[in-house]
């Protein structure tokens, strides 16, 4: 049966923004890229055991980077990641405008506890 799905709790969502802000303000991370695929034989489960290699591996060639042909190229790179990040701000804001009045109540009602609890304390 479907049940309808609570909406998070909204202490948590002011710790969400922060480390969603915090993602997008961080300019060195590259994004993943959606084409690689991950084959299922290549991921150890924790029932296996996984022995030590007798001989130490030889080093792996480095891997030459792709330079882009033209300056045309990373001019169109960089303004699709331009446009992905104007975006990304877009409906972070979206996020943030919709579950503003959660948060402030949240604040509210946190404020007012540890205001109850600061002026408990002072009476004698």
């Amino acid at each position: 049966m479907d049940t309808p799905k609570h909406p998070p709790k909204a202490e948590h969502l002011l710790d969400d923004l922060e480390s969603i802000r915090e993602l997008l303000d961080d300019g060195t991370l590259d994004p993943p890229l959606l084409t690689e695929t991950v084959d299922a034989d290549g991921i150890p489960v924790l029932s296996e055991v996984i022995a030590p290699p007798l001989t130490p591996p030889a080093a792996p060639p480095a891997p030459a980077r792709a330079q882009p042909s033209n300056s045309a190229s990373s001019s169109e790179l960089k303004c699709l990641d331009d446009e992905l990040h104007a975006a990304a701000q877009l409906l972070l804001q979206d996020v943030i405008d919709d579950f503003v009045p959660q948060i402030e109540a949240e604040l509210k009602r946190r404020l007012e506890a540890r205001l109850g609890r600061l002026l408990s304390q002072r009476k004698p």
